[in-house]
């Protein structure tokens, strides 16, 4: 269903193309027609100053908003408490992409025809309460279990790898083990040249990485397999 901005002389809608540091907003009219684009630092008191720029126009309807999940979420969480409809843009397609060109301004142009006509816009997700605090924490998780399962994997390479007298060494004992030998380790930085301290030094460093993981993983099987 196609969304129109309300039929009065003073209605308008606004669109942002957000980036890390410098956001660019226009607004629409009740006839789609640009009337005016600025750019804006991303700080809150310039989130304001792009409220009230907008509100300058007339009645703000709503704005659309790019990348609501990344770099355009301080800017929504400000909309939403100023009690402002955000529509979240969806990237545009090749087809009107090609229409109405691309660059910082158009694409802010763009949000703004695309919240107008209620097209390529959805919902966006609240950012803020428990749902948002329990997303963050689970993202977080994730990731710090990826990244310590591919510093465990990497260890499980290197010592495959490695000269004789430390593959010897490290192979026959558990997964834990590995890690807590790895951790105490204390190799001479300077001597980096030679093969076996670029081993030690390389191992110092993934063990730092999943030392933490440890109690994540079962501690019976081997790192090393034959």
């Amino acid at each position: 269903m196609t969304i129109m901005a309300e039929q009065t002389n003073n209605a308008v809608v606004g669109g942002v193309d957000t980036h890390k540091d410098l956001h660019v907003a226009a607004v629409v009219d009740t006839q789609d027609r640009v009337i005016g684009t600025r750019s804006f630092v991303t700080t809150r008191q310039s989130y304001r100053q792009m409220l009230a720029w907008m509100r300058s126009f007339g009645d703000l309807q709503r704005v659309g908003v790019e990348s609501t999940g990344s770099y355009g979420v301080g800017l929504l969480r400000f909309l939403q408490h100023a009690d402002v409809m955000v529509l979240e843009v969806t990237t545009p397609d090749k087809q009107d992409q090609r229409n109405r060109g691309k660059n910082d301004d158009l694409d802010a142009q763009n949000a703004a025809h695309a919240a107008f006509a209620g097209k390529r816009t959805v919902t966006p997700r609240s950012r803020d309460g428990m749902i948002e605090a329990l997303r963050v924490l689970v993202v977080c998780r994730k990731t710090a279990v990826t990244a310590r399962r591919i510093a465990l994997q990497m260890i499980h390479n290197t010592i495959v790898a490695a000269l004789d007298g430390l593959r010897d060494q490290l192979r026959v004992i558990t997964r834990m083990q590995v890690v807590r030998t790895l951790a105490a380790w204390r190799p001479d930085l300077t001597a980096y040249r030679d093969v076996e301290a670029a081993y030690r030094i390389s191992l110092k460093s993934l063990s730092v990485h999943s030392a933490d993981a440890t109690s994540n993983y079962t501690t019976r099987s081997p790192i090393w397999t034959p």
